[in-house]
């Protein structure tokens, strides 16, 4: 069910998938066109033929593509006879239902203890007047003990969190220490982000056609001509995301922050104003979460789908909106080497820089770990002496400049790395 203005798109299809990622057969559809009406959020006269779907169609469910208030959806309730719920506590059906690791589950607890606080007072009123379907479980509390019992369940969830952000941080940390840049993988959720990460990566992360497949974020490390760097899978984002959604999947999403490069996963088989439409939600997402600062490359992906034609006419719209436009077909490997060369290109901010150290028994050691993490050029043995030329990120130099110091070795030149 979808009330919207006439200037308003329809939303009814994406709310089919999302009902259809939750596990819910659609029986039927309903759209109006007005303004809000402060009882249903539809008018009455549409609730009346609401009710009379429900009953012919046998429906147990109503999901509203509206945000509803308690008093509208214990309205509707009361009107129908069965449970109506809004985008927002279907998202979190759907999130519950794949969410896979502790922190996402304890961020989705936090999602849905934030929107019944904000909604408690009200569902404990209209429990007291008379139980409908999705107002029972209440008992005869009281609004302020039971808004306390939320906050607390708050609090509590909080402190976990903080527990797993203090650990991703340390990985975070370590993972600079060893200077290796890292990308993300963003975009709207079904747009194919983990067939991506599967092709770059050579791995078999789930893929199906379902809304929010990825809920936790999965990080491996890759090479590219010599070039290693992390790349990670993060969560889908969604027109119309509530901030307690975004806000409750911050440290999910703060890999996204920490990132040297976003790409930014399109569908581009899909009607050319839903792609502009969906890549301006995604910007506004990444400006949201304070990574708008990040270089991204946009791509767009399942040209699988459309013919070379199409593909062209779209690039040729979609130039001008979207940052650094590149075709892609990740499910067939289209383009995927051209991406790869892509993104490099936009991590060329390897530094090349020399060094001379004397040779001692923690010599060999150091220069194992070099081997292993950075792209080393030329290494010149002496009877006394190792020079080493080697091109790394700016944060990796230092960490090796620091160790080289401490064995009396000498840095002699640091320059900018060549660009192949």
């Amino acid at each position: 069910m979808q009330r919207r203005l006439n200037r308003e798109n329809s939303s009814l299809e994406e709310l089919e998938k999302l009902a259809e990622s939750a596990g819910y057969t659609v029986a039927a559809k309903l759209e109006q066109t007005r303004k809000p009406d402060p009882r249903y959020q539809i008018g009455a006269g549409k609730v009346e033929e609401l009710a009379a779907l429900v009953k012919e169609t046998g429906a147990e469910k109503i999901l509203f593509d509206n945000p509803l208030k308690s008093i509208q959806a214990y309205n509707i309730a009361k009107a129908t006879g069965i449970e109506a719920i809004d985008r927002f506590q279907l998202i979190l059906e759907i999130f519950t239902k794949r969410a896979t690791t502790t922190e996402a589950q304890l961020q989705i607890q936090l999602a849905k203890q934030q929107y019944e606080l904000a909604h408690a007072k009200e569902k404990v009123r209209l429990t007291k007047m008379k139980e409908q379907p999705g107002f029972m479980g209440l008992g005869a509390y009281e609004a302020d003990v039971y808004q306390d019992a939320v906050k607390k369940q708050i609090a509590t969830i909080q402190k976990k969190l903080e527990k797993i952000r203090e650990k991703r941080v340390l990985h975070r940390e370590r993972r600079a220490e060893l200077g290796f840049s890292a990308v993300s993988l963003a975009g709207y959720t079904s747009a194919g982000k983990s067939s991506l990460f599967n092709a770059l990566t050579a791995e078999a992360s789930r893929v199906d056609k379902a809304l929010f497949t990825t809920l936790s974020t999965t990080t491996r490390l890759v090479e590219f001509s010599k070039r290693k760097f992390l790349l990670t899978d993060t969560v889908g984002f969604i027109d119309r995301l509530p901030l307690t959604l975004i806000e409750a999947f911050h440290s999910t999403l703060e890999e996204t922050i920490y990132a040297d490069l976003i790409v930014l996963v399109l569908d581009v088989s899909e009607p050319i104003e839903t792609v502009e439409r969906k890549n301006s939600v995604c910007l506004e997402t990444i400006d949201r979460i304070g990574a708008s600062g990040i270089p991204i490359i946009t791509a767009l992906n399942k040209i699988d789908l459309l013919t070379e034609a199409e593909t062209s006419q779209k690039l040729d719209i979609l130039k001008e909106k979207v940052k650094n436009p590149l075709p892609i077909s990740a499910l067939q490997r289209t383009n995927i080497d051209a991406l790869k060369k892509e993104m490099l290109r936009k991590l060329e901010n390897y530094i090349q820089v020399s060094f001379t150290m004397p040779i001692t028994n923690h010599t060999m050691p150091l220069m194992s770990w070099i081997h292993a993490r950075a792209d080393v050029q030329k290494t010149i043995y002496t009877d006394k002496t190792v020079q080493v030329i080697l091109e790394a990120t700016p944060t990796f130099a230092e960490n090796v400049r620091k160790r080289v110091e401490k064995l009396g070795g000498k840095f002699e030149t640091e320059h900018a790395a060549k660009k192949e």
